[in-house]
């Protein structure tokens, strides 16, 4: 008797079905048997409607079938407990793949439909004078370089020095009321900080108004509150012991803000205006108002009208209604290019970062 339970010891431990736990195999099993059971329906369907394939449709439902079916066989293979586990895993991976799925389709939308005008006409010559086909966006290529660049010399140091002030200084009423103020500008319509330039420049400059600095302080007004309130969050997450170890030296505040705090928290700040770059590079209506509409180059941002790519992409489609194909690959590209403009500040903000971010080892 003792040898026949013996011999059946390891066998039973070796059926992973019988332990409690599934093989690897099960799982990729159910996936490849809801795909096929998908597909096939959403196929009969097709044929007997006389109808397209829906691929997405296949998908989401092959999706379904394949948590229903696995949290099932877990259920009765494994217990309660993994089943469980399996179920909120498939949960947060179908929530990563929903999130991903617009950016996917937005991204590879505009770069099949911009690739037809990615060439160097497009980044050499502007559209003067251009009814048809030809033309480029080097005159909103330059107007979007130039009105972001000023715009964020003109922010980020207003919103860090406010953002260090509010950590290292602010106490009481007033540091209540900017950050009061703050959350409020966070908040404003994008239209608003147009007209507020516009007006600002009617009154000084008087009817010609519409100027590159026009719409550089537009966009300053929506960066500004960004750029404080991520400046802010990096200062308030250096440990206080490294204040107070510099003070503890004699070193005065100023210099240990200098030296410790923005130094620690360089890598944050970096990012935080890298993403307030983004949030305002492709604002359209405040610079419609600020900036003005030209078709012509323009490298003074004091004189005259100023053209950006969101501009660009906007005029370009609704010059043709949507109808002439020139325009429509025009604006296409326009919006690859406006992307890839947002990619490269990214990469850049990311090598500051790691040149600049503290060296952890000893």
């Amino acid at each position: 008797m003792a040898t026949v339970v013996q011999s059946l010891g390891p066998t039973r431990a070796n059926n992973t079905l019988v332990s409690g736990q599934l093989p690897k195999w099960a799982l990729w099993a159910i996936l490849v048997g809801s795909l096929v059971l998908s597909t096939g329906f959403f196929a009969i369907v097709a044929v007997a409607g006389g109808g397209e394939f829906s691929i997405v449709g296949a998908l989401v439902v092959a999706a379904v079938v394949h948590v229903i079916a696995m949290v099932t066989i877990s259920m009765l293979a494994e217990g309660r407990r993994r089943a469980v586990d399996r179920l909120v895993t498939a949960l947060v991976i179908g929530a990563f793949l929903v999130a991903m799925a617009p950016l996917v389709s937005v991204t590879w939308t505009v770069v099949a439909a911009g690739i037809p005008r990615f060439d160097v006409e497009f980044f050499t010559h502007s559209m003067r004078s251009v009814n048809g086909p030809g033309g480029g966006a080097l005159h909103a290529i330059v107007g979007t370089l130039e009105i972001t660049l000023v715009s964020t010399l003109i922010s980020v140091p207003i919103g860090l020095l406010t953002s260090i002030y509010l950590v290292e200084y602010g106490r009481g009423r007033l540091a209540r009321a900017i950050t009061f103020l703050v959350d409020v500008m966070t908040g404003i319509p994008s239209i608003v900080a147009g007209l507020f330039a516009f007006a600002l420049f009617t009154m000084i400059v008087g009817p010609r108004a519409q100027s590159g600095l026009a719409g550089a302080i537009a966009l300053s007004v929506l960066m500004i509150p960004v750029v404080v309130r991520s400046s802010e969050e990096m200062l308030r997450i250096v440990p206080n012991e490294l204040r107070e170890a510099s003070l503890a030296l004699g070193v005065p505040k100023w210099a240990t803000i200098m030296k410790v705090v923005l130094p620690t928290s360089v890598a944050g700040i970096a990012t935080g205006v890298v993403l307030a770059i983004a949030r305002v590079i492709g604002e359209t209506a405040p610079l419609l108002l600020a900036a003005g509409f030209t078709n012509n180059m323009n490298y003074d941002m004091t004189q005259g009208p100023m053209q950006t790519l969101p501009l660009f992409v906007y005029t370009s489609y609704r010059s043709s209604g949507g109808m002439i194909q020139e325009d429509i690959d025009r604006a296409w590209t326009g919006a690859l290019v406006l992307i890839l403009i947002v990619l490269a500040l990214n990469l850049i903000a990311r090598l500051i970062a790691k040149l600049f971010a503290p060296k952890t080892g000893r």
